[in-house]
């Protein structure tokens, strides 16, 4: 195996603190991964990783490797970009992940416009709701939507999500339309929660500048945002959604506007992915092309 894919995989194993992690990540067998790795270290004459059973730490030696490969791979890209103007010379694979309205009400259904542009890059898509690892899942970015909480993580800020108040006529038949937060009082919402038993999201709204919370009260508790809008639609409950996912609905009538005067604080969104990974030019391309797609949601 040549010495520069042996650096990527050395990184890969780094990042994950895992053989096995790395070599599924890589799409490789794990003896090929070890070899890679131990190879490096005849060659350097150091131990750049100490294994354990549980865990792999870089060792000091393998730090100033890790940095230095960090540089060389960046140069190395940095240089073949150079001689690859035309974006169909791009090539490799670009793993993400985001959320499931995101994804399907949004990027997929434009995704062709991307190839257009860029036939040979492969995208690796992950489609979830939750909290992702990105250095252990070899993610390459994420959008995410909230406060960053990872300070070991870049992020990247773009358009905020304005946030609309709704809830389905059939919930207005039965519970009335709140006209005032006091309202609220006598009201349910579709509570949500990333992880079921974990805190659910308060109801919020401005007022005045400054943002307030109320506990509502619920019949349902949903860990996925396309389960949150469906139990709204059922009349299950009000909810707090991105307003471009529910364009449709608010034009054919199927949900319908409250507490306008009263709206959510825009939801921060972001690009994020890790402060010590290099990101590539096929990622840089991906990572142009959604922020694109979403300043063009509206």
């Amino acid at each position: 195996m040549d010495y520069v894919n042996s650096m990527k995989i050395f990184m890969n194993v780094a990042d994950m603190e895992s053989f096995t992690q790395a070599a599924e990540s890589l799409s490789l067998p794990k003896a090929t991964v070890s070899a890679a790795v131990q190879q490096l270290e005849t060659q350097l004459g150091a131990r750049l990783l100490n294994r354990t059973t549980r865990q792999v730490k870089l060792t000091q030696d393998g730090v100033l490797f890790y940095e230095r490969c960090q540089n060389v791979l960046a140069d190395l890209d940095e240089l073949e970009g150079l001689f690859k103007q035309d974006p169909k010379q791009l090539t490799g694979k670009v793993r993400i992940s985001m959320s499931t309205r995101l994804a399907k009400n949004h990027i997929i259904p434009r995704l062709h416009e991307f190839y257009e542009q860029y036939p040979n890059i492969e995208v690796e898509l992950s489609v979830s709701d939750q909290l992702v690892d990105l250095v252990q899942e070899g993610i390459d970015f994420v959008i995410r939507s909230g406060e960053l909480q990872n300070s070991n993580l870049i992020a990247k800020p773009l358009k905020p999500m304005a946030i609309a108040n709704v809830c389905s006529p059939s919930y207005i038949k039965r519970f009335g339309k709140p006209k005032k937060i006091s309202d609220l009082a006598n009201h349910y919402a579709v509570q949500y929660a990333s992880r079921l038993g974990g805190k659910t999201a308060d109801w919020e709204y401005l007022e005045n500048g400054k943002l307030h919370f109320v506990k509502m009260k619920g019949l349902i508790t949903v860990n996925n945002t396309d389960a949150y809008v469906e139990c709204c639609l059922a009349g299950l409950g009000m909810v707090q959604v991105p307003e471009h996912d529910i364009l449709p609905n608010l034009k054919d009538g199927s949900l319908i506007r409250v507490l306008e005067d009263f709206p959510a604080e825009p939801m921060p969104t972001a690009i994020v992915y890790p402060s010590r990974k290099h990101v590539s030019r096929r990622a840089q391309a991906l990572m142009q092309w959604i922020e694109q797609v979403i300043k063009e949601m509206h």
